[in-house]
């Protein structure tokens, strides 16, 4: 019998088209299938990308009317249901950026509840390059996902490369990161289980 394909999204919050936020998504990704068919090769890899940007009326209607449309709730269903998520938002304002916020304000603390998560930001300079520490990591965390070690931030100098060993660093970022998502989510097999657990009733003593 064999094994049920493994489901990767990528969110991406990018708002311009081409965008260096969706470029970083996507490298994600493939960092991310390759490193799995390298690992399992014989393992199907689902990969969906979730456009925030396409979706910004239908998310300001959701928090203000409660309901989803139809392809919104199917992002949400996607988001949830992924084995490993990758998401990747500009900085504005020295975090992540409002769109990105309002979309997962729409997901049920505990409906990630064990799954890998890859967090990635893109900016114009590297003096914000702590924003996925201080302002995504916390974000996940709250969500009780499995935050992967390495996260990858980009910006505008490091595409393109400038040949310089020494900063030239963003393909091995990309290439470590993808790594680790998909070692978690290889492994992650009591994810799963966990979601489904019944929350632990406090009784009273007798």
């Amino acid at each position: 019998m064999s094994e049920q394909a493994l489901k990767l999204v990528a969110v991406s919050a990018g708002l311009s088209v081409p965008s260096s936020t969706r470029l970083l998504a996507d490298r994600l990704t493939e960092a991310v299938r390759g490193s799995l068919g390298e690992r399992d090769g014989d393992r199907e890899v689902e990969v969906r990308v979730v456009e925030l940007r396409e979706l910004a009326v239908p998310i300001a209607n959701h928090l203000v009317t409660g309901f989803p449309s139809p392809a919104l709730g199917e992002a949400l269903d996607a988001v949830t249901e992924a084995d490993g998520l990758i998401v990747v938002s500009p900085v504005f304002a020295a975090s992540y950026s409002g769109l990105f916020k309002s979309f997962f304000d729409l997901v049920e603390v505990g409906a990630l509840a064990g799954t890998p998560v890859l967090i990635g930001a893109t900016g114009g300079t590297s003096r914000h390059s702590l924003v996925p520490e201080h302002a995504m990591r916390p974000l996940f965390a709250h969500l009780r996902a499995l935050v992967v070690p390495t996260a990858v931030y980009a910006a505008s100098e490091d595409w393109g490369g400038t040949g310089d060993a020494l900063t030239d660093t963003l393909p091995e970022r990309i290439g470590r990161a993808g790594r680790d998502l998909a070692e978690f989510m290889a492994t992650a097999s009591g994810r799963t289980a966990g979601k489904k657990t019944e929350p632990v009733l406090s009784l009273p003593f007798a």
